[in-house]
């Protein structure tokens, strides 16, 4: 991509030490940025500092013209690819909301048509204060985008949601949104993804699952957001951390997965299912703990509803992608799967070759499609897996025909 250029407007606030740190990592990943500063960030670090990170001037009054052929905050207003306020303040977020206009940050932020990203940062009290509420629900409604903080404990002593996300975070949102725009292919596909285990409830203190920790749908997932796709993920049971630019459903059951799947999937142009869904559950389930008896104890179990079957079934316009991970007789339980599921490609990989089983950090698959040979996909790390998976989904969504 071309040299990007990033405005970045500081509002007071402790988290100022970050967008010092965010404006020198920005600088290392070769986008230009200029900075703004609020009269109150200028209180917890000085302009100097950020000068000398961005290698260039610093915005602070709206009234200081050192250009008389400029006026400095309309022009920076236009330079700008992407602004960027962080940290941004109950006070900003206000005005913005507002219209309001009474400094060299505020009046920059009315004039730019550029995209504009805001990355909360106060008190968790002030951060659930309806009137913030308010005003966010209004610049979203606008078109803004809205860095969730992080929770944890803040400055003020309190634990709570209201930490600014951390600059490594900032900066992969701000890769993320220029790779996204730069890839017309995936640009606005919406892509549906199941990761995760399944549990099945028999009491208050027991289920069924399975070794499952979502790390494979969760990196196809995070690949899908980067080349700019409109993504959905419904999670079963995983500990993963949630991918950025990811709407993230939680469920637990298979019955849960179930519905939050079939209310998805009209919209989607790809669906890839790679969640662990249980294919049984207890038939009768408690809501007392089952207490210990003399001998022994024997659940019936009934079938779940087969999802991928019936996406299968139901799909219009959608490309289907399945996995079937096995311990034997992959290619002929593969290739089954693929006929009778009606999808178009099964990634399959062996739970039982070391390297490939369930809670890794690597794979091994082979993709099975329609029309031509199966290709394979040699041991790897899962975040490298998940972009040939895409790749090969891509081939085939570029030349969809039908069931």
């Amino acid at each position: 991509m071309d040299k990007k250029r990033i405005l970045l407007c500081v509002t007071g606030g402790i988290a100022v030490f970050k967008a010092a740190a965010l404006t020198s990592k920005l600088i290392q990943h070769q986008y230009e940025v200029k900075v703004l500063m609020t009269s109150s960030a200028q209180e917890f670090v000085t302009p100097l500092t950020f000068q000398a990170l961005s290698r260039d001037r610093v915005y602070t009054d709206t009234f200081e013209e050192k250009d008389p052929t400029k006026i400095a905050h309309i022009d920076i207003a236009d330079w700008a690819d992407l602004v960027l306020i962080a940290p941004a303040t109950a006070n900003v977020i206000g005005k913005l909301a507002n219209g309001i206009a009474d400094d060299m940050v505020s009046t920059t932020l009315l004039a730019t048509t550029a995209p504009i990203m805001i990355a909360p940062a106060m008190n968790v009290n002030m951060y659930a204060n309806p009137a913030v509420q308010k005003n966010m629900v209004t610049l979203k409604e606008y078109g803004y985008t809205f860095i969730e903080p992080n929770e944890g404990y803040l400055a003020c002593g309190y634990e709570g949601k209201g930490r600014m996300s951390e600059p490594e975070d900032l900066l992969e949102l701000v890769e993320h949104h220029f790779t996204k725009i730069a890839n017309v292919k995936w640009y606005g596909k919406k892509v549906l993804v199941t990761a995760g285990a399944t549990r099945e409830k028999i009491d208050p203190v027991r289920f069924f699952t399975n070794r499952s920790t979502g790390k494979m749908g969760y990196a196809i997932a995070k690949e899908a957001a980067k080349r700019g796709a409109d993504v959905t993920l419904i999670s079963g049971v995983s500990a993963v951390e949630e991918p950025h630019g990811v709407n993230v459903v939680r469920v637990d059951s298979a019955q849960q997965m179930y519905h939050a799947v079939l209310k998805e999937f009209p919209h989607q142009d790809l669906v890839i299912k790679s969640a662990a869904v249980a294919d049984y559950r207890p038939k009768n389930t408690y809501d007392q703990k089952m207490k210990k008896q003399e001998g022994n104890w024997s659940v019936e179990m009934e079938r779940t509803k087969d999802i991928l079957k019936e996406l299968g079934e139901k799909r219009t316009h959608q490309t289907l992608v399945g996995f079937a991970a096995e311990s034997e007789n992959l290619e002929e339980f593969a290739k089954k799967k693929l006929e009778k599921k009606r999808v178009d490609m099964i990634a399959a990989n062996s739970i039982s070759t070391p390297g490939s089983g369930f809670a890794g950090d690597t794979n091994e698959i082979i993709l099975f499609k329609r029309e031509g040979e199966p290709v394979r996909v040699p041991m790897e790390k899962k975040s490298e897996i998940a972009k040939v998976l895409l790749d090969e989904t891509m081939n085939i969504m570029e030349g969809f025909n039908g069931k």
